[in-house]
Formats: C-alpha cells, structure tokens, sequence
C-alpha cells in the first residue's frame, strides 16, 4: 500500500511501537487528523477470546455520552400506534409491506438503520438477503426489534452505537468526530471501554483486552496503554 505524504509525516511525528495513556493518545491522533473533512476518530479493541466460540461472544449496544457525530437516517418497519410512536420520535421513514417493496424493486437503501416491531419480523424475514450483507438486519441483541420502536428511535439519533466482536477477534467502533475535541472523545472512549469490559464473556480466559488502537479515519493508529481488564 502506497501512503501520502501526510500520512507519512504524521507517522514520524510519534512513536508507534509505544504505549501512551489515553489523553496523550487523543492528542497524538487529533493533531494527525489532517484531512480538510472533519474526520471520524474509531476504536480498535483485540481481545483476547475465541469469536468461534459460541460461549466467547462480544456484542452490545451503547449510547454514547456525548454521540458519534453522525445523524443517522431511520427506517422503522412497523403498524398502527407504533408507526405513529416511531414517527413522533423522529424516525425518517416509516411504513409496512410498502417499505420491503420499495427495498425490493428500487434497490432503496436510503437509511442507516431498521427497526421493527417483533410482530413484523416475518415481513423484515423477506429482505433478509438483501439486509444482511449490509449489517441491516434488525436483531434484539442490537435493540432494533423491539415493541418500544420510539425509544430504539431516539436513542439511535442520540449517538447509540453498536460494538461486536469479528472473526479477528477485534472490536471497531466509531466513538465520535475530530471536531468534539479531547475532553468529550475521552468521556465517549471510557464509556465504551467500560461497556466492552463489562461485556467480558464468564468462558474468557488470560488477559481480556490485548490491546487498544485509536485512530482518525486517514491517520495512522496510535496504541493505548489500558490495564483493566
């Protein structure tokens, strides 16, 4: 891979083999943030589980303390009262079978997320294919098939984000945007490392968290000196 030369400058401004306290890591990552859009700062966690193993999963959700900076566009899959509650709580599209047809036949993908109602799940069922690939498939562990759709709503549009485990045994997640600044990055990066801490599977042996990553999205990473856990 051939990288910028401000990639390449920002590399040289630090020490990348060291580990540094989480302030000092924020700072490191901002002042690389170079880019002229104001970039997303992302959170690399390893941990040290088997994701193959059924009883070693990592999979929760959060509402960040101060959001992720990005408004996401929602589609509620829902009927009757609960389509009103979804819309009075902000939701950008709501609707029914006309929805999974509009997905169907226009290849439609103008949403984030989906959310529906346990009763709609069949009708969702239809689209699974077409969801799925995409990381859109609702599910109960990510709070998007629930009854109360308005809360689901509302906290997506607060910032909630969801953190899961892949085949690599690594946790990426956004915890926010360049523009927030050191102090609400840090609030956002404690809150979800104590959710990924408190999420540690009962099977998990050794050392939990192997390591921890912060990056900006053109910058390089910068590794964080974390003991819990």
């Amino acid at each position: 891979m051939k990288y910028g030369k401000k990639y390449l400058d920002s590399v040289k401004s630090y020490d990348r083999t060291k580990l540094y306290d989480a302030g000092e890591a924020f700072g490191i990552v901002l002042q690389n943030a170079k880019a002229k859009f104001d970039e997303t700062i992302e959170l690399h966690v390893r941990l040290g589980i088997d994701p193959r193993q059924a009883d070693q999963q990592v999979r929760g959700v959060l509402v960040l303390p101060n959001g992720t900076g990005k408004t996401k566009k929602v589609l509620v899959i829902a009927k009757g009262e609960r389509a009103d509650a979804a819309q009075a709580a902000g939701a950008d599209f709501v609707g029914a079978e006309e929805m999974i047809q509009k997905i169907q036949t226009e290849n439609w993908f103008g949403f984030d997320v989906v959310i529906t109602t346990p009763d709609m799940m069949g009708v969702v069922g239809r689209i699974g294919r077409i969801l799925g690939p995409k990381g859109l498939m609702p599910n109960p562990k990510s709070g998007t098939v629930t009854m109360d759709v308005a809360r689901a709503v509302q906290e997506v549009k607060a910032g909630k984000v969801e953190y899961r485990l892949d085949k690599t045994a690594i946790i990426h997640c956004p915890i926010g945007k360049k523009s927030f600044g050191q102090e609400k990055l840090l609030e956002n990066f404690t809150a979800l490392m104590d959710a990924i801490v408190r999420a540690k599977p009962a099977a998990a042996k050794g050392q939990y968290v192997k390591s921890v990553t912060l990056t900006s999205t053109m910058g390089p990473g910068v590794k964080v000196s974390y003991t819990r856990g």
